[in-house]
C-alpha cells in the first residue's frame, strides 16, 4: 500500500483502485449480497450455525477474484477494517448506481 492511510476517506480511493476490473467487482457485490443473504437466515431461522458461511461467502469469494483477475492482494490483509467498510460501501454504491461496475 502507499504511505501509511490514517483515514477511510484517504483509503476508499485505494480500495477502488484495487477493483478496477468488472469482474472483481461482480464478484465482491455477488460475495456481499450472499452476506446479507445469510444474515437475513439466520435471523429468520434461528440457524446460527449458518454464520460461519459469511467469513467464506465474504472472504473467500472477494478474495478469489483478486487472485484469478486483479492478480493483486485482498486489501484485507494490510488494513481490514477499513476493507470491511470499503466492502459495504461500495456494494451500496453499486446497488444504487453511484458507482459503476466497469471504470
Amino acid at each position: 500500500m502507499r504511505e501509511r492511510i490514517k483515514t477511510f476517506k484517504e483509503f476508499y480511493p485505494y480500495y477502488l483502485s484495487q477493483h478496477n476490473k468488472k469482474v472483481t467487482r461482480i464478484f465482491h457485490f455477488a460475495a456481499t449480497f450472499l452476506v446479507f443473504a445469510v444474515i437475513i437466515y439466520v435471523l429468520q431461522s434461528g440457524k446460527e450455525r449458518f454464520l460461519w458461511y459469511i467469513p467464506i461467502f465474504g472472504w473467500g469469494i472477494s478474495a478469489f477474484s483478486h487472485y484469478v483477475f486483479e492478480k493483486n492482494k485482498p486489501t484485507s490483509f494490510t488494513n481490514p477494517l477499513f476493507t470491511l467498510i470499503a466492502d459495504f460501501k461500495m456494494f451500496f454504491e453499486l446497488l444504487t448506481g453511484k458507482l459503476k461496475f466497469y471504470e
